[in-house]
């Protein structure tokens, strides 16, 4: 299938012409009034041409995900048209902040796509096919109900005329003046022709021959480039810069001082840095390697990792501040004035206890293959932007903040991403791309080194946490109280995953500390749980192993009752050959945790060599989302989600010195190479198929650490309460 681009004024030219074909503007219901059948969530346009072909507007950024795929899919299925008359058009982000949010959202992040989208664009391509139904019922003369619309193709029975047939696209015109007394429903699981099949992503072929354009590929007439160093201590500010000191250096154009307005700037506001402009990137970039900067550290110059460490040491050896209380299953509990005290009190006089030593994951990185880059042209009466982005309007927007125009002005194009991982939406390159380009009058590429990106990335926040449990008769967990402590920007991260965890524990408490953080935090694949996870999976199997139960069996007796749980472990016993006792440094672990709405196990076999050197020889995946409309996009997605999660337990960890990050780049801030990727990853999708969707994207990605530490502990009986991984001590 191929990609087909229309530029905003062939696409207004079809939308508004008759002849044209058929453009649907259709209203579709926010997710909270998804379930009453009214209202919207998302504005598009689906375009029907004479010859049959149909182009879809998606807003979503293409990221590696299958977006582009995924969308296309769903409307396909609804409309009934042969998958090879399917185009997709990427969304004009102009036309959708100054028309009242015409696509709804443009965001593309959460795993969101498909799970919380799909009934908005299913109704878009069923009401497209009753639509062409009408109007073929009217002009053929029939009843609405012997009319049939099946892969592109309308027929009827007529009684004298006998059978009549026509293209979707010889009733487009007609149909773009039907209006539906009322717009069909979607079709059922059980239903779907295309949906449930493996479908080759669309985004393949420009991706492997070459013609697939990034923001780093964009060069526009009289383009320059720009280099850009912002303080090495984030919330640090400029005091001075000597640009007279590297002026004469070759190609060097202008230095260019981007202010920074708020106090404390958010990630996507515009923060104290100096580019310098050149006729290249390398020179520029040289240039600002060696121009004397001098920096107001501030508050986080005496911040490192050690001292936050040491913080929340002190904060885990007292009370945090609760958030959870509950007496009952979880779930219930928190409003029948349960008894506050019944928890530490159990804990107090248990019989036997178990208490965890203290777990922790540091900072990680995004460090996406295609370093951030945007290019921006601003002119006097409109203004251009590629950049690297996860939701095309809120950039326009802040571009059209940072320079004061009004966004009918300014027009943003949506490119690939060269990977995403939620970085795309904490970005501030494009502000200073605009910023520079309006102080130099020409259009400008700003592009930072990997040392820059890392340096200045919104990271993912570290976690410290502990437990203690008291254990019944039968070895299982009756009260438990989780600790955990992250940092004071984005606490939420340090609940996802523990205060839900689904282990049916009758009596439960979760608190949580804070310490001092200046480092800007943003989402990564799988917020919360992907760190979370590493820590409550490896606790799960302390306390099977405390209360002498297999990890596995322990697992499905405390989570009896809750079907999509049970549907993956159960398969993960029937399917994994599941065992304990491998012998020979050899170990098989498990893990299981909930994220975006999808359950996710993983079952890894490791080998230690005698002189410690860990090798993942197996991963295995048993996914529950409740439905998956393409099982090859599934499993591409799980295996990405699985990898890229690994590279960061197993190599990552930045480390915090005088406020600063010091490895920045990939000789110090080691990821996964392809010879360290497991030789085998399997994939077994366990859908309940029970009127709930949950996301793809990400949630391989917090099970694979934990389920390694796990098999690790049975190679070797040591168990790693840190990452990475490879740096443990065995």
């Amino acid at each position: 299938m191929n990609q087909h681009n229309l530029t905003r004024r062939n696409f207004l030219k079809i939308s508004t012409s008759v002849a044209g074909g058929l453009m649907i503007g259709f209203n579709l219901p926010t997710t909270a009034e998804a379930a009453a059948g009214d209202a919207t969530e998302i504005n598009a346009w689906l375009t029907i041409d004479p010859d049959n072909i149909v182009s879809i507007v998606t807003p979503q950024t293409e990221m590696g995900q299958g977006a582009w795929t995924s969308i296309p899919m769903m409307v396909a299925e609804e409309l009934d048209i042969p998958w090879e008359s399917v185009r997709n058009v990427r969304a004009d982000a102009n036309r959708h902040v100054n028309n009242g949010d015409l696509y709804t959202t443009t965001s593309t992040g959460g795993s969101t796509t498909v799970s919380k989208r799909h009934p908005y664009m299913m109704q878009a391509g069923a009401s497209a096919r009753e639509r062409l139904r009408v109007a073929a019922s009217k002009r053929w003369n029939v009843p609405l109900d012997k009319v049939v619309a099946k892969q592109g193709i309308l027929t009827a029975e007529h009684e004298s005329s006998g059978k009549l047939q026509g293209t979707y696209g010889e009733f487009a015109a007609d149909a773009a003046a039907v209006t539906l007394e009322a717009e069909p429903a979607i079709k059922a699981y059980g239903d779907w022709w295309l949906l449930g099949k493996e479908v080759k992503r669309l985004d393949v072929p420009a991706k492997t021959n070459g013609s697939a354009i990034y923001p780093i590929d964009v060069s526009v007439d009289g383009m320059v480039y720009a280099a850009v160093q912002a303080c090495p201590v984030p919330e640090g500010k400029l005091v001075s810069y000597d640009f007279e000191a590297v002026k004469g250096m070759p190609g060097v154009i202008a230095a260019v001082e981007l202010k920074q307005v708020k106090d404390i700037a958010a990630f996507t506001d515009l923060r104290s840095a100096v580019a310098i402009v050149a006729e290249s990137w390398y020179q520029a970039k040289n240039a600002l390697a060696v121009m004397p900067i001098v920096w107001d550290f501030g508050r986080g110059a005496t911040i490192s990792f050690d001292s936050q460490t040491a913080e929340a040491l002190s904060l885990l050896a007292t009370p945090g501040t609760l958030l959870k209380d509950e007496e009952g299953n979880i779930g219930k509990g928190m409003d029948k004035g349960v008894n506050h005290d019944a928890v530490p009190d159990l804990i107090a006089s248990a019989s036997k206890l178990v208490t965890g030593e203290v777990y922790s994951r540091p900072f990680e990185a995004h460090a996406t293959m295609m370093p951030p880059c945007a290019v921006v042209d601003v002119k006097a009466d409109r203004v251009d932007v590629w950049t690297f982005t996860q939701d095309i309007a809120r950039s326009l927007s802040e571009v059209a903040d940072q320079l004061g125009r009004d966004t009918k002005t300014v027009f943003l194009h949506q490119t690939y991403l060269g990977g995403g991982f939620g970085g795309g939406y904490n970005m501030d390159v494009h502000r200073q791309a605009a910023a520079i380009s309006e102080s130099i009058g020409r259009p400008v590429k700003v592009i930072r080194s990997r040392e820059e990106d890392i340096a200045q990335d919104s990271q993912r926040p570290p976690v410290w946490g502990t437990y203690k449990a008291a254990l019944g008769d039968d070895g299982l967990p009756i009260a438990l109280v989780t600790h955990f402590v992250g940092e004071e920007k984005m606490p939420v991260f340090s609940q996802r995953g523990v205060a839900n965890m689904p282990y049916l524990v009758p009596n439960r408490r979760h608190e949580y500390g804070a310490v001092k953080n200046h480092i800007p935090i943003g989402y990564h694949r799988a917020p919360g749980a992907n760190s979370n996870g590493f820590i409550v999976e490896q606790m799960a199997d302390e306390l099977a192993q405390a209360g002498g139960w297999d990890p596995l069996d322990w697992r499905i007796k405390m989570t009896e009752g809750i079907e999509p749980w049970q549907r993956v472990l159960l398969a993960m016993k029937e399917k994994s050959g599941w065992t304990t006792d491998m012998g020979n440094g050899e170990g098989m672990g498990l893990a299981i945790v909930e994220s975006h709405g999808t359950i996710a196990g993983c079952v890894a076999n490791v080998s230690v060599s005698r002189r410690g050197q860990i090798y993942i020889d197996k991963l295995q995946y048993f996914i529950n989302s409740g439905y998956v409309i393409n099982p090859l996009g599934a499993h591409e997605q799980a295996e990405s989600s699985a990898v890229w999660e690994l590279g960061h337990a197993m190599f990552g960890g930045l480390q915090l010195r005088e406020g600063r990050i010091v490895n920045t780049n990939f000789d110090s801030y080691t990821l996964m190479r392809m010879p360290d990727t497991p030789p085998v990853i399997e994939v077994n999708l366990e859908m309940s198929q029970d009127q709930w969707w949950g996301g793809l994207g990400e949630p391989t990605g917090p099970p694979t650490p934990p389920a390694v530490a796990n098999a690790i502990f049975y190679a070797t009986g040591t168990r790693i309460r840190t990452t990475p991984l490879s740096k443990a001590e065995l």
